[in-house]
């Protein structure tokens, strides 16, 4: 619960922009959890910017929600601030160069990138999610990765707004481990190489026929519930361990891809934290592989 004090200076910073115990699960593409405490949906990242700042001196906690993929929110809801990127759409693009904004989807990059015969993301086309969320998680495929073609980011941090170079990230598998801690991803420069449009669309429209044959996409989920052991797939380990198509209540893991868990029809998070402790114990027992979760799971479990 958001204290009195704090509330009003939430309201008269936002306005209309913030409302309090507000459902998440229209804002998630799974379509399940419990409400924020709060949920701000900024029109700048000037409004962003402060939002951090306000948070940072009311002691609120903050939390980010961009285009509601790769996060599990629990029954019970979020404490403190969730903070919408989604309103942050600028796109721009020069020669070899593309300037995102964090709101940016997936689709409007690619639309930009065939249209201005820039390669170098066509990687990323169907890859659900915002570019401010690409960039937290460095979002990628088997040899490519966003943090590839980041030039310098820009973030809202408790001190102030800052520009990030590249090296300075700690760029890894699913992770940004150098974004420092409570930082929310303003927006990116990304470094492409000119080609012909038509090539660009055509290496586009492969990936997106790939993930129509391979994924669950007309369901709704989360995107890969698990990150890939070391020379293994998540997805195999788990059909292998006999789960594919396994069902907790209203959540199944798909039987289409098993690293994806689908809201078949009322799915609750807990259905989901069940098919996902189901699925890291029988492979653990049977391949003796730890899963680790590429899903963000934000706040708590129902009372």
């Amino acid at each position: 619960m958001i204290a009195a004090p704090a509330r009003r200076v939430l309201e008269q910073a936002l306005g209309t922009r913030v409302h309090f115990d507000a459902p998440l699960a229209r804002h998630t593409s799974l379509g399940v959890g419990g409400p924020a405490d709060a949920l701000a949906a900024p029109e700048s990242a000037a409004e962003i910017a402060l939002c951090v700042e306000l948070c940072a001196d009311h002691a609120i906690p903050l939390a980010v929600l961009g285009g509601g993929f790769n996060t599990l929110v629990l029954d019970g809801g979020v404490e403190g601030l969730v903070l919408r990127t989604h309103r942050l759409r600028r796109l721009v693009a020069d020669a070899t160069e593309v300037s995102a904004e964090a709101g940016v989807s997936h689709s409007q990059l690619t639309r930009l990138c065939v249209a201005r015969g820039l390669t170098g993301l066509e990687f990323a086309a169907g890859i659900p999610g915002s570019a401010g969320g690409w960039i937290a998680m460095n979002a990628g495929v088997p040899g490519r990765e966003i943090g590839d073609a980041v030039v310098e980011i820009e973030i809202a941090a408790p001190a102030g707004r800052q520009r990030l170079g590249r090296d300075a990230l700690g760029f890894g598998y699913r992770c940004a481990a150098g974004l420092p801690a409570g930082a929310v991803v303003l927006g990116a420069r990304l470094a492409l190489r000119a080609a012909e449009s038509g090539a660009v669309r055509a290496e586009v429209d492969r990936h997106l026929a790939h993930r129509r044959a391979t994924q669950p996409i007309d369901q709704p989920s989360f995107g890969s519930v698990w990150k890939n052991p070391p020379g293994e797939h998540a997805g195999r380990l788990i059909e292998l361990a006999g789960l594919k198509g396994a069902r907790a209540g209203g959540a199944e893991i798909s039987s289409v891809h098993a690293n994806f868990i689908v809201n078949r029809s009322g799915a609750t998070a807990a259905d989901v934290i069940a098919l996902m402790g189901r699925a890291q114990a029988a492979v653990r027992e049977r391949s003796g592989i730890e899963l680790e979760a590429e899903v963000r799971i934000l706040g708590r479990a129902a009372r």
